[in-house]
């Protein structure tokens, strides 16, 4: 359970190999989370992973591989994750992306399946799993990845941005339903983050680095709000723009 200053001790990572999850955990670890279990497609990663939480003072780790193309597989995936802790579990990170040139794959069935079932589909399927497990022991904490991306979707990326809107709204509702049971669920909307996931992207502003992110959650698991922008003044941002005029909207994204 969580310890006395109210820092989860034991955590789940579903992406833990992914560098915004990562900064994540590190943080967490230093903050004296003990068990940490990092879900993945890469065991290299969540291996390297795992030693890095391992460095910032977690004493148990452990991985478990899976592939998020498939929702067949996402209950059982968190089963073995719980099983894995062996104990009450604070925190689940889920932090399943992925993100591709919109113009290549656009008219390619096979590669929007993959980004519908990645960026949508699966985290839905397992967060059923995590809230049944978690309303079940009568407490804990979740935090799932969203993007400011999905605010308001634009054409240069509405495959990713679409999907992650699906699971942004999915879960506002999510944590309506968590009211009273002892759990909690909190997305984070971070902007554009330098990692290998944007790599080759041009810079745009408000650009962050993967520890500023990592920061920002760590202040909004202080404060317990719904919502962790990172930065946070594109809160303020997104609220313009999501009421601009769709032809002025379109002018000022068409190239981002």
């Amino acid at each position: 359970m969580d310890n006395a200053f109210g820092q989860p001790q034991n955590v789940i990572v579903l992406g833990g190999s992914s560098d915004i999850a990562r900064a994540i955990t590190r943080k967490l670890c230093a903050a004296r989370a003990h068990t940490v279990v990092l879900a993945g497609r890469s065991q290299q990663l969540l291996d390297t992973a795992a030693a890095e939480a391992q460095e910032y003072g977690a004493t148990k780790t452990d991985t478990v591989i899976f592939e998020a193309t498939h929702t067949t597989n996402a209950g059982h995936i968190v089963s073995e994750c719980f099983d894995k802790v062996g104990d009450r579990v604070d925190l689940v990170v889920v932090a399943i992306g992925l993100l591709a040139n919109q113009f290549e794959i656009e008219n390619d069935a096979d590669k929007v399946n993959e980004m519908v079932m990645v960026n949508f589909a699966w985290p839905v399927v397992a967060l059923a799993e995590i809230r049944r497990r978690l309303v079940e022991q009568g407490s804990g904490r979740i935090l799932v990845i969203s993007s400011v991306a999905s605010v308001r979707v634009r054409r240069s990326m509405y495959l990713y941005a679409g999907a992650k809107a699906g699971l942004d709204r999915l879960c506002i509702g999510l944590a309506d339903s968590l009211e009273g049971t002892g759990v909690s669920l909190q997305l984070l909307r971070p902007g554009v983050v330098r990692s290998r996931m944007t790599e080759g992207q041009s810079p745009v502003p408000f650009t962050t680095g993967v520890n500023e992110v990592a920061e920002n959650v760590m202040r909004g698991f202080a404060s317990g709000e719904r919502v962790i922008w990172s930065p946070p003044l594109l809160r303020f941002v997104f609220a313009v723009l999501r009421h601009l005029p769709a032809p002025l909207y379109r002018k000022i994204t068409a190239d981002r």
